[in-house]
């Protein structure tokens, strides 16, 4: 009898672990069963996607978002999220697009799949106009700021220890969002300020492009994609397929030259 008891018991833990187990996992639904997908992207990073002086979200990314959802036969729900917190939201299915000037590196390789590079970039410095910080050997001692959680930190990490190490306190300072990281470096509590240089030419034109400087040195070149999740890969062809129809009917392009006054797009 206490032999059958105890199998009992055992019987029963087994079931409520397994159950534990289950509702701690989120499952996750195909991408292109659903009717909506959601784009999660950092609402205050003009000109990929931001939100104007009506409450609207527009930009650059938005703008072909909205084309790629006619494409997909899909509405794309645009989601403003934690920047830092991206792929966390992505994987946990929050959302179902990294989709606003993100970067293509090595390390988010390992938690996305990427779609097809749509733009180049570089990941800059700027400084006031005035300043004297030339090159990255001036950047000894001085306060250097970037966004958080951003390629442009990764970038910079990479680019050695000794470079960090010369920043004022051995560290990069970060902002939540690469307005604010501009705004010190107008009010002079920062002395430059690495970001995404396209970015940086559209706030540059926007503020006066006579108050700055951008060094000739950068942090590197990268390029721009759209993450999905790595078991997403109908989403993933789908997405790269309805791109091309934009790029070779010249929707891409056109889009491009009215945010930056040129295609940019990578070919």
């Amino acid at each position: 009898m206490k032999i059958l008891k105890r199998l009992l018991i055992s019987s029963l833990l087994g079931v409520m672990a397994l159950a534990l187990v289950s509702c701690g996992e989120k499952k996750v639904e195909n991408s292109m069963d659903k009717e909506e997908l959601v784009l999660g992207f950092d609402d205050t990073f003009v000109p990929m996607g931001f939100k104007d002086d009506n409450g609207e979200y527009t930009g650059f990314d938005i703008e072909l978002a909205k084309e790629i959802s006619k494409k997909l036969n899909k509405k794309i729900i645009f989601q403003p999220i934690d920047w830092s917190m991206k792929e966390t939201e992505l994987n946990n299915g929050n959302i179902d697009f990294i989709w606003n000037g993100y970067s293509v590196t090595e390390e988010r390789k390992e938690k996305v799949a990427f779609s097809k590079e749509y733009l180049n970039n570089r990941q800059v410095i700027i400084t006031l106009a005035n300043s004297k910080i030339n090159s990255k050997k001036d950047l000894k001692n001085a306060v250097v700021a970037a966004q958080n959680q951003s390629s442009a930190v990764d970038a910079i990490e990479s680019d050695g220890e000794d470079i960090v190490n010369s920043f004022k306190d051995g560290k990069i300072v970060t902002f939540e969002t690469n307005n604010e990281a501009l705004m010190d470096l107008e009010a002079g509590r920062v002395d430059a300020v690495v970001a995404d240089e396209i970015l940086a030419k559209y706030y540059i034109n926007q503020r006066g492009a006579e108050k700055y400087k951008v060094l000739k040195e950068d942090f590197g070149k990268e390029s721009y994609a759209v993450g999905m999740r790595k078991d997403d890969n109908e989403l993933v062809e789908a997405f790269n397929n309805a791109f091309d129809e934009l790029v070779n009917e010249g929707k891409a392009g056109e889009i491009s030259e009215k945010w930056f006054g040129e295609d940019i797009i990578a070919k």
